[in-house]
């Protein structure tokens, strides 16, 4: 994959790091299909789903979530960081759609909450024309669906841990 096209989101969870850390680095895909999907006859499945609006069009697709690696550090600050390492695609067809290669870093912010920071790259199928592609419409399904999931996963755990 080339450096591809970079995609970032972060949102925050009101609960400390430590207990957002426990639960994604045990529990990491049960927190990701728990959090982006509906539909209660589909949480055994090994796909998530992302869902976009755009102008009134729903596109969505089943993916398939992988963790390849959780590493935990001490950034420069001394605070601790946790990343996942994570890769999606389609579960049907995947050379339809994007590979998303990305890391979601855990970190606090205060005693109480807990910064969920999502950077990824993904190159868009279909050679050049799948670059035009991307380039008037695909870059912003690409922003608003990642954008959804960490939105989803950060009120999932908001909800999941609460007292």
């Amino acid at each position: 994959m080339s450096k591809g096209r970079e995609v970032r989101s972060y949102d925050y969870v009101n609960h400390p790091y430590a207990q957002v850390r426990d639960v994604l680095s045990k529990h990491a895909l049960t927190v990701f299909q728990s959090a982006t999907k509906a539909a209660t006859s589909r949480a055994r499945s090994i796909a998530s789903e992302l869902r976009v609006d755009i102008s009134g069009i729903a596109v969505e697709a089943d993916i398939v979530i992988s963790v390849k690696n959780i590493e935990e550090q001490t950034s420069e600050l001394a605070a601790p960081i946790t990343r996942l390492e994570l890769e999606w695609q389609a579960a049907k067809m995947p050379s339809l759609f994007p590979l998303m290669k990305a890391e979601l870093s855990i970190y606090p912010l205060t005693a109480s909450e807990t910064q969920l920071d999502f950077s990824g790259l993904y190159e868009p199928p279909f050679g050049a024309v799948g670059k035009a592609m991307n380039a008037i419409v695909g870059h912003r399904i690409a922003e608003v669906s990642v954008h959804r999931f960490v939105a989803d996963v950060a009120g999932y755990l908001r909800t999941a841990l609460a007292p």
